[in-house]
């Protein structure tokens, strides 16, 4: 697949595959497109080959290994990033699109973490008054109320949960933390730079 858009320079394509990677704005799309392919095509045994120069263009070659029986059709499997040792906490997660919640899920669960997850705050609400929790990682816009909002309510009615606000939204993220003893991880992130920073907030002092 070739275009003949903006182009790449070199940063730009040494991130392309990483999850929750864009360079669009926040409301066109998550990160995980090319991630998904990339997971896809490697888990086939294939890889991607990416031609780029900036300002004329990019060209996209997928090469497949030939096939020794009938494919069969199978549910697209989710990208697995390598294993993050980091904790054993519980983590609540409270994210509303289904393919951002499941894949960060994944990536807590496979650094150590227990995950709780939901996809609004009134359900988040309802796991929190029944389940220990030691951090409360929520989207800041989501349908109803809000991220800031919900993590206001948590930490009355369980103090000393820490919060983590994450958004691709935000660009003033003090404002989102007003009235919030909350940290904050802008979008696009890596799974690396994700688990680094909840075991920063959940190992800083109270």
């Amino acid at each position: 697949v070739s275009d003949t858009g903006t182009g790449m320079d070199a940063e730009t394509r040494a991130h392309l595959f990483e999850p929750f990677f864009t360079t669009k704005d926040a409301s066109k799309g998550s990160g995980l497109g090319l991630a998904t392919v990339y997971g896809i095509v490697a888990q086939s045994g294939g890889e991607v080959l990416v031609d780029s120069v900036l300002g004329e263009g990019s060209s996209f070659r997928i090469l497949l290994p030939p096939a020794e029986r009938p494919a069969v059709a199978t549910e697209a499997p989710l990208i697995r990033p390598p294993a993050l040792t980091s904790g054993s906490e519980t983590i609540l997660l409270v994210e509303d699109e289904e393919t951002i919640r499941r894949l960060v899920c994944d990536v807590l669960t496979r650094s150590g973490y227990t995950v709780l997850s939901a996809p609004a705050a009134v359900e988040a609400i309802d796991l929190l008054r029944v389940n220990a929790v030691d951090l409360l990682l929520t989207d800041v816009v989501m349908p109803g109320m809000s991220g800031p909002d919900l993590a206001r309510i948590a930490t009355v009615e369980r103090p000393g949960l820490r919060v983590l606000l994450t958004s691709g939204y935000a660009n003033e993220p003090d404002e989102l933390l007003t009235g919030t003893d909350a940290a904050f991880i802008g979008k696009p992130f890596s799974p690396k730079t994700l688990v680094a920073k909840i075991r920063e907030v959940l190992d800083a002092s109270p």
